[in-house]
Parts: C-alpha cells; structure tokens; sequence
C-alpha cells in the first residue's frame, strides 16, 4: 500500500498537468471556434463597405482557415510539441500533398488569376465554350454560376480562366443587329424607311453611337437589309424583342414583302423534243 500511494503520490502532479493541458487546449479549440465564426462574419460584412463580392468567399475561406490553423499551433504548443518541426514536416507534407493534387491546385491558382484580372464580378453574366450563365460565386477551386434556365453549375477555375471568356454584362451598351428580308420587287429606301420608322419610336434606343442602315446582301429569295442600333445593357434583350415583334406589321404596312425562300423550276416536254439522230440527218 505504502508503494502504490508513493507511485500515485508522483503520478499526481504529471496527471494534473495532463488534466491542465487538456482544459486549457479544449478552450484553445472553443476560443478558435468563435474567433472563427466572428472572422467569418466580418468579412462578409466587408460588402457593405464597398469591397468588390467576388473577393468576399475567398476572403472569407483564408480567413477562417488561417484562424484554425492558428487555433492548432496552439493546441499543440500547450502540449509541448515542437511546432517549428512540425511547420517543416507540414511543408515536406504539403511537397508531396501538391504534386498529387495537381489539378486542384490549378484551381486554387486559376481562382487567384481570375480575382486579380476580374474578368468577370459576381452578376455578371458571362459564356466560357459552351456554358453560359450568371456568376453567383468565385471560390478557390470552383466558380458558381446560374444558367438562363435555372440550373446552378460548378465549373473549376482552371476549365473557366483556360477558355476564351465573353462578358455580356461588363460594357454599360451593347448593339443589336436585325436583319428585315424584302422582296426583289420591292421598293429598298421604303424599306429602310420603315427600320428607320422603328428606331425613332424607341426611345431606349441611344442616338451615339448612331443607328446605322445598309443592304447586308441580295441573297437567293430576298434582298436583306441591315439594321445596327445601340441600347444600354440592361435594355438589350427588350429592345430587341419589341423590334422583331413589330418588323413584320411595319413591313406589310408599307406593302412591303416578306418573301419565301423560292427556287424557278423549268420543265422540259421530252415528247418535244427531237432525237439527236434525227436532228442530224436534218
């Protein structure tokens, strides 16, 4: 007995400073939690102070990774761990960690170029190849976006900064192009009268750059004649619609044509015709 009281006797004071570490390293974990959570929350808040959307999740993503990582030194500093060690193992680690990780460190690297070039901002609505759709959130790896027919795509930065990007949103107008089909038999200034007529009536349409009116070509059935007309971004789709709706009333009420894709058949009577021989002998 008198044994068993020494040894508990001297594992006393090294069970009391495991007990110690283990209460000071779980409120280490709790502080970082909520350090955490209020990192998060400022930085979201950055928006309301002018701080451009796009940058607001990754900022958000380094900051609270960063707060957690810093929470982990801790922990183990209060263990007695030897942290510079183990930030040298931790970079040896993340050697390795990276060249197995190659494509999504790509992301990582695509996401940085895009927020520093901005070519597009949260809003925006932008086409990458064959996707088209409304930037709702730039990620490290990822970039979100919402397509015209609600769907939400997850693209990866390195297949959205590797592909040539068109902004449809960026410039404050854009030019819209219709082209009005006219018979051959019609009359050409009566046509451009009436394109002229549609501009004039539409005040959303922008007088500079000014509208301009060309014969775009004489093709098969038709003679095309060509309208470029600017309007603000956010009108383009509207004014375009209301034109092509009142192209085809203001055409016909000028007894102007919209002519059918057409093709002249000449047919032959072979009962008429005379055999070659026959011809000959003649």
């Amino acid at each position: 007995m008198d044994g068993l009281k020494q040894q508990l006797q001297e594992l006393w004071p090294v069970v009391i400073d495991v007990g110690l570490n283990v209460l000071w390293a779980l409120l280490a974990l709790l502080v970082t939690w909520f350090a955490a959570k209020l990192v998060s929350r400022a930085v979201n808040r950055l928006s309301e102070r002018g701080i451009d959307e796009t940058l607001v999740p990754v900022l958000e993503t380094l900051a609270v990774w960063g707060t957690y990582m810093v929470g982990g030194l801790v922990v183990l500093d209060i263990f007695g761990a030897n942290t510079t060690s183990l930030v040298a193992l931790l970079g040896a680690a993340g050697i390795a960690v990276g060249l197995a990780l190659k494509d999504t460190l790509q992301s990582i690297a695509a996401g940085f170029v895009l927020l520093g070039l901005r070519p597009f901002r949260v809003g925006e609505t932008i086409q990458f190849g064959s996707i088209i759709g409304t930037v709702r959130k730039i990620g490290l790896f990822t970039t979100e976006l919402d397509t015209p027919d609600g769907l939400r795509i997850s693209a990866p930065n390195d297949k959205v900064w590797g592909e040539t990007l068109t902004n449809f949103t960026r410039n404050a107008s854009r030019r819209i192009e219709i082209i009005a089909s006219i018979a051959y038999g019609d009359d050409i200034e009566t046509g451009m009268n009436v394109l002229r007529t549609l501009v004039a009536s539409d005040p959303r349409i922008l007088t500079d750059p000014e509208p301009s009116y060309a014969v775009r070509a004489l093709a098969d059935s038709s003679v095309n004649l060509h309208l470029r007309a600017w309007a603000s971004t956010e009108d383009y789709w509207d004014v375009y619609w209301d034109l092509m709706k009142q192209l085809k009333p203001a055409l016909e009420a000028k007894g102007l044509t919209i002519p059918f894709p057409q093709r002249e058949l000449h047919i032959v009577n072979q009962s008429e015709k005379k055999p070659l021989e026959t011809a000959l002998h003649e």
